[in-house]
C-alpha cells in the first residue's frame, strides 16, 4: 500500500489524497467519516482531500444528504496520467533544443601557428554548408587542399583574399591593402566562419580565438560580408572612388580614423 502512495504522489497528490483515493476504491460510495475511517486519517484531513480531489473529477459526489463519494476508475486515472506525461514530454522535446540554442557558448585562445592552422582545417573539413573566409595568400596555400575539399563536397564557398590572392573555388575578391593592414596590427589575420555559427578569427601565425558562440559569428559574418560589399564597389567603379576618397581611401581615412588609431592614412 504504502508503495502505491508513494506513486501517486509522483504525479501530483498528497499523502492524504492518496490514501483517501484508495480508500475509496475499496469501498464506495462512501461518506467522509467513512472514508476517514478507512483511510485510518483525521476526519478533516479527510475532507480536504475530497475536496481537492472533487475539484481535480477524480472524485465525484452525490447531492443527498449526508454525501457520498466515489472514485474515477483506476484505468481512467492512469489513462490521465498518460496523456499528461505525453504532453509534458512532447512539449519539453519542442523547448528544450531552444533552451541550448539560448546557451552561450564560450571562446578558446589558441596559439602556435601549426595549432591553428589544423583547427581552421578542421572546421573547414567539418563544414555542412556555407563557408567564409578572410586570409593571406601563403596561408591559403596551406589550407588549399581542405577548401578544394569543401567545395566538392558542394559547400558554398566565399573568400576575401589578400597579397595577390588566387583561388579557383568559389566567390572571390581580392584585397589590396595587405601591406597596409599588417603594418597595422602587426601580423596577417584570419577570419573563418563555417555554417554560420563556428568562427576562428585573430592573428594567424600566434594567437586566434575560436567560439561556436552565435553572438561573434554574426559579427564576423557582417564584418566579412560588408568587406565583400566595397570590394564590390571598387571593382566596379574603381575610379570615381579613387576621385571622391583619394588613393587608398586616403580621404575617407582621415575623416573616419583618429590619429591614435595606429592606422596609415597616408
Amino acid at each position: 500500500m504504502d508503495t502505491i502512495v508513494e506513486k501517486l504522489k509522483e504525479f501530483g497528490f498528497n499523502s492524504y489524497e492518496a490514501k483517501v483515493y484508495i480508500a475509496l476504491l475499496k469501498k464506495y460510495p462512501s461518506t467522509g467519516y467513512e472514508v476517514s475511517q478507512n483511510a485510518d486519517i483525521p476526519q478533516s484531513r479527510a475532507y480536504d482531500a475530497l475536496k481537492s480531489l472533487e475539484s481535480e473529477s477524480i472524485v465525484y459526489s452525490t447531492k443527498e444528504k449526508p454525501q457520498r463519494y466515489s472514485p474515477i476508475s483506476p484505468r481512467e486515472l492512469t489513462q490521465r496520467f498518460k496523456r499528461r506525461v505525453n504532453s509534458s514530454i512532447d512539449f519539453l522535446e519542442k523547448k528544450l533544443p531552444n533552451v541550448k540554442e539560448d546557451y552561450n557558448e564560450p571562446i578558446h585562445s589558441i596559439n602556435g601557428a601549426e595549432t591553428i592552422l589544423d583547427k581552421i582545417k578542421e572546421v573547414i573539413k567539418n563544414t555542412k554548408e556555407t563557408l567564409y573566409m578572410e586570409l593571406w595568400a601563403n596561408d591559403y596555400k596551406l589550407l588549399e587542399s581542405v577548401i578544394s575539399d569543401a567545395y566538392d563536397r558542394g559547400i558554398d564557398i566565399k573568400i576575401v583574399g589578400y597579397d595577390n590572392f588566387k583561388s579557383i573555388y568559389g566567390l572571390v575578391y581580392r584585397h589590396e591593402g595587405a601591406k597596409e593592414i599588417e603594418r597595422y596590427t602587426g601580423s596577417r589575420m584570419v577570419y573563418v566562419l563555417a555554417d554560420n555559427k563556428e568562427s576562428i578569427f585573430g592573428r594567424i601565425e600566434s594567437k586566434v580565438v575560436w567560439t561556436q558562440n552565435e553572438d561573434i559569428a554574426f559579427l564576423i559574418k557582417e564584418f566579412i560580408v560588408h568587406d565583400m560589399y566595397l570590394l564590390d564597389v571598387y571593382e566596379r567603379f574603381p575610379e570615381q572612388l579613387r576621385y571622391f576618397y583619394g588613393t587608398g581611401f586616403k580621404k575617407l581615412k582621415e575623416k573616419i580614423l583618429d590619429k591614435k588609431s595606429g592606422y596609415n592614412i597616408h
